[in-house]
């Protein structure tokens, strides 16, 4: 806290409030409401050039850039549904993408390298899988969340299937191209780091970086798959910016995939890690089934 009030007197800002959440410590002062946290310096040069592309969707920052913290003005956040707000998110993302398009000169060493990361992580999810099942299968009851993934198995399997083929149908696609399309990437989407009033505003941005577009979809898919109807969210994205046949393909791969599976010795924590994957492995399912019915008419 010491460090906190020495950042907020060079800025004659007299606190009479402080209220702590994560990293973020929000102040009360004379003069409003303002949020100090730890600066990420990396972020200096994404914020110079959201600057320069005249994306100004975060809340100001009053601090010097050399500064050891960050202070940002207090934005409020209006209530409405949730619904609503998702979809404004999306909104603001495509935005991001749009204003941060860039094209990068690569060659077939860039793409294979994406190709064997997926492609090891899906042998390695097979392997774990596999592990997982015999053990499960020497045992002469099962716990409820071994029972859950006994159950479910095969769908795990396919989604690892899925992912293999496809992965082999981009990496065909893409392994003659020469440039790549990359953007400003949020890379830590969700509903809690979206704040509307009469603008919009995006916050954390600790973990922004240049990047393929689909990582942010990605992201947001793996944090609010269960709540809201993709389907919707993907529409709206695309109506503002559009995914190559290649970049679909990619996210595609990537939602598609079980999670790794990291289980503690609290078996109702287990059996609900293991039924929210097996619910979005089947939100997924449905989700994708429209793509590639019109992909086999026009075949």
């Amino acid at each position: 806290m010491r460090q906190v009030n020495k950042v907020l007197k060079k800025y004659e800002l007299k606190p009479h409030r402080y209220e702590k959440s994560g990293k973020a410590t929000f102040v009360d002062t004379e003069r409003g409401r303002f949020v100090v946290k730890p600066k990420n310096k990396d972020n200096e040069a994404i914020f110079r050039y959201l600057d320069s592309r005249s994306f100004v969707y975060y809340p100001k920052i009053v601090s010097d850039r050399d500064d050891e913290y960050e202070i940002t003005e207090y934005e409020e956040n209006f209530e409405m549904p949730e619904e609503q707000k998702i979809l404004d998110l999306t909104d603001l993302i495509s935005l991001l993408h749009n204003k941060t398009t860039h094209f990068k000169e690569v060659d077939e060493a860039d793409y294979k390298t994406i190709f064997e990361d997926i492609s090891n992580n899906i042998e390695y999810l097979y392997s774990d899988y596999n592990d997982r099942m015999n053990i499960i299968e020497s045992h002469i009851y099962m716990s409820p969340s071994e029972y859950l993934l006994a159950r479910n198995i095969s769908k795990i399997y396919a989604a690892l299937a899925y992912a293999k083929k496809e992965l082999e149908h981009w990496y065909e696609l893409v392994q003659n191209e020469r440039k790549e399309r990359l953007v400003v990437i949020h890379n830590n989407l969700e509903l809690s780091h979206f704040i509307r009033n009469k603008n919009a505003y995006l916050t954390s941005w600790g973990k922004a970086r240049i990047d393929m577009p689909v990582f942010d979809l990605y992201k947001l898919y793996l944090k609010h798959s269960l709540d809201f109807d993709f389907s919707e969210i993907l529409k709206r994205y695309e109506k503002n910016y559009p995914f190559s046949e290649a970049e679909r393909k990619l996210l595609f791969i990537l939602i598609a995939l079980p999670d790794k599976l990291e289980l503690t010795d609290r078996e109702y924590d287990n059996c609900k890690r293991i039924g929210n994957m097996i619910d979005r492995l089947y939100k997924t399912e449905i989700l994708l089934s429209p793509y590639y019915e019109k992909e086999e008419k026009h075949r």
